[in-house]
């Protein structure tokens, strides 16, 4: 019983760390913002469709036979793609909306969800297409001693744990996070200064749905590149971000590896139950305690 915990235990982490990882790109919006994304979850789709592209069709339509872009320079080009075009999304279409009720933020990025899903649905069809640019290092398995868990997975559960503290430290405890969350309470305090307060936060929901796209390049080479990989991700999404608190960073984080480790566990007691735990869990929360676990009171 104790090795079958700890190995559901593993694959909760590992899925936990997902759950961190996209939470923390919507809290950073959120946050820094007041913008709710409900767009984050395509992004996410397309950071896994942006590494498969570049691994399987750059060669091909630069007439380079053979050519890949593979595994480890997508991990630091596609959160670029992304964010890039989430600044788009942000200075062409969201900019015009800080004015009004954030649920009109919300309908729009829902609707640039389904603009996302639908062409590439079009373009690639609904069904999964595996990434094949695995890196040879991280093929194959390491003995944990309880089981034998897959290389790639345990670099990306490392690999994650470290972006969310370094994203966590950056906000939280460096002038540049300060400055960020300046000017979201007070503009034109920030302005007075000499900081052009509209491309920062071009540049921070940028990199927000950077890390989606982030998150989308490690879950490539894991589960099938499809679509629809982010439609049903983004609500559980939205649960752990308000467990955690909206806008909290270390409640994303915290709460999004706790809950990931939770939904595994709960696998081993009673399998069925897993796919809703977390909801039961959010609402147990917010009937005890409406603003989060970490978020502020009032």
């Amino acid at each position: 019983m104790l090795k079958l915990l700890l190995a559901q235990g593993m694959l909760g982490l590992n899925n936990g760390v997902f759950y961190a990882m996209m939470s923390l790109g919507l809290a950073v919006i959120f946050g820094l913002l007041n913008v709710v994304n409900f767009a984050h979850g395509a992004l996410y789709m397309l950071g896994a469709f942006v590494a498969l592209i570049l691994y399987t069709y750059v060669g091909l339509w630069f007439g380079l036979s053979g050519f890949h872009i593979g595994f480890w320079p997508a991990l630091i080009l596609t959160p670029i793609i992304v964010g890039g075009f989430g600044m788009l999304i942000e200075r062409f279409l969201l900019r015009w909306l800080y004015k009004f009720d954030p649920i009109y933020s919300l309908l729009l990025t829902f609707g640039v969800t389904l603009v996302l899903q639908g062409l590439f649905v079009n373009i690639f069809s609904a069904s999964g297409t595996p990434y094949p640019g695995m890196p040879d290092a991280l093929k194959g398995v390491v003995n944990l001693g309880f089981m034998m868990f897959p290389k790639f997975r345990l670099f990306a559960i490392v690999f994650s744990l470290i972006v969310c503290l370094i994203v966590w430290y950056v906000i939280e405890r460096t002038k540049v996070g300060a400055l960020l969350r300046a000017g979201t309470e007070n503009p034109e305090l920030v302005k007075a200064f000499g900081v052009n307060v509209p491309l920062m936060v071009t540049l921070t929901f940028g990199f927000g749905t950077g890390l989606a796209g982030l998150a989308g390049v490690l879950a490539a080479p894991i589960y099938s590149v499809s679509p629809l990989m982010g439609a049903d991700l983004i609500i559980i999404i939205f649960a752990v971000v308000v467990i955690g608190g909206m806008g909290s960073i270390m409640g994303a984080v915290v709460s999004g590896i706790a809950l990931g480790l939770i939904e595994g566990v709960t696998k081993v007691f009673y399998a069925p139950a897993a796919n809703t735990v977390i909801f039961f869990l959010m609402v147990i929360v917010l009937l005890v305690r409406p603003s989060g676990l970490f978020g502020r009171e009032g």
